[in-house]
């Protein structure tokens, strides 16, 4: 269950793909275009606000707290990756982070997360 989320950085980006409200995001084919990751070790850059369809635009989180679906178990303050959806999972070696959880969550619970983008890879 959410403890709430906290706007920081907020962008609008054209959706490449359609995108549900909570998915993790990383660049489409062009500079104003995002989609919804696909993998831990995608360039993870926000995560989107609002549900788009291909073309519309998409809010896109880039820092504070953002409430994201969660795509398993996620224990509060466990670093967050990106499932093959676009739902945060527990991050594991090689993956890199959007942030870290301030809750707990289940399955398609919206999750909230620190979003503090790391270029980095969990070792």
């Amino acid at each position: 269950m959410s403890a709430g989320k906290t706007l920081g950085l907020l962008k609008s980006l054209q959706a490449g793909l359609a995108i549900a409200e909570g998915n993790l995001l990383k660049f489409g084919a062009d500079d104003d275009t995002v989609v919804p990751a696909t993998a831990g070790t995608d360039l993870l850059i926000g995560i989107a606000e609002s549900d788009a369809s291909i073309g519309e635009r998409v809010g896109v989180q880039f820092s504070g707290i953002a409430d994201v679906k969660a795509g398993g178990t996620i224990t509060r303050g466990a670093f967050v990756s990106s499932d093959a959806n676009g739902k945060a999972v527990a991050a594991v070696a090689g993956d890199r982070v959007i942030g870290f959880a301030t809750a707990s969550a289940v399955l398609d619970d919206l999750v909230p997360v620190l979003v503090n983008v790391s270029r980095d890879r969990i070792i």
